[in-house]
């Protein structure tokens, strides 16, 4: 009876836990998706170089490091903060192009939406479902690192079809890493919500980006 109990006290207290971590990290999340937007605003409105957007992913990604590095700090708040902040202005310039475009700020809506519909639909299945979708974790490793090569290779090929492809690949691969990435929180796999937000920003903005590159393609146009 002792031992039962103590087990119930385990498992509620990690239950708390848990639902703690979730709800720090969709707060943090959706603070930092508005920073970012209000980042790419002000970018537009300076009207900034692609090559400026280039370098400030560029310094994004090193800033990376340095948010998971204080994730367990309080330092990490405002790490995140900057790298998300970095990340929205370097949209700028692409969205200066999208939105030049006759019909660009119904595209860039439109990706928005498609975004969030993505986003919601998945998390909320994966949250409702409570599945353990940590299997998928290899098979999304390796499709990253085949969309990258790719990438890479198209910079100098230029392919249009594979630039289609690539980008549609990674709005797959981006969709499996928003059930992995809550499932992870979901079972106790992942117990920090400021590492727990990069991966879900990650995956919300690698959305976004290649969603508005295929409508761009196909509606651009109109």
């Amino acid at each position: 009876m002792q031992s039962n109990f103590g087990l119930n006290t385990a498992s509620r207290s990690s239950a708390i836990e848990i639902n703690k971590v979730l709800k720090n990290t969709y707060m943090l999340l959706s603070m930092t998706l508005v920073f970012s937007a209000v980042t790419a605003g002000i970018s537009m409105a300076m009207g900034l170089s692609h090559v400026a957007g280039i370098v400030m992913m560029l310094i994004s990604f090193g800033l990376l490091f340095v948010v998971n590095k204080n994730a367990d700090k309080a330092s990490g708040i405002f790490w995140i903060f900057a790298f998300t902040g970095l990340m929205g202005a370097s949209l700028g310039p692409m969205l200066s192009y999208y939105a030049s475009m006759p019909n660009g700020a119904s595209l860039i809506l439109q990706a928005l939406g498609g975004t969030a519909l993505i986003f919601f639909a998945l998390s909320g299945y994966a949250l409702t479902s409570k599945k353990d979708f940590s299997f998928m974790g290899g098979f999304l490793m390796v499709g990253l690192i085949v969309v990258i090569v790719a990438s890479l290779a198209n910079i100098f090929f230029q392919i249009p079809a594979l630039s289609l492809a690539v980008s549609a690949a990674i709005i797959m691969i981006m969709s499996g890493l928003i059930l992995f990435d809550t499932s992870r929180i979901i079972n106790g796999g992942e117990t920090n919500y400021i590492r727990a937000t990069v991966s879900l920003y990650l995956n919300v903005y690698n959305i976004f980006v290649h969603l508005l590159h295929l409508l761009g393609v196909f509606g651009g146009d109109d």
